[in-house]
């Protein structure tokens, strides 16, 4: 997925019901993705630190786009490129 599209889905997950926002570039803003990350259950979070893990080894390191990247894994809204 390109940053547009990660940065659609994240508030499409988010702000499902509004017409219009301005829209966060979650891929390269990590207080976005902090926002983000907030809004996970606790089971929904285990599941994105270990999205995390399988892309680097100390999660407290991953840049704004992997957290982005795992976020809509762990929620299954990642679509492939295939």
């Amino acid at each position: 997925m390109t940053d547009e599209q990660i940065n659609a889905a994240i508030e499409t997950v988010l702000r499902p019901n509004e017409n219009w926002i301005i829209s966060r570039d979650y891929c390269n803003d990590l207080n976005a993705m902090h926002e983000a990350e907030k809004l996970l259950t606790y089971k929904q979070f285990e599941d994105y630190l270990m999205e995390l893990l399988g892309v680097i080894h100390e999660p407290i390191l991953a840049s704004a786009r992997q957290r982005a990247e795992a976020f809509l894994r762990t929620l299954d809204k990642w679509k492939s490129e295939n």
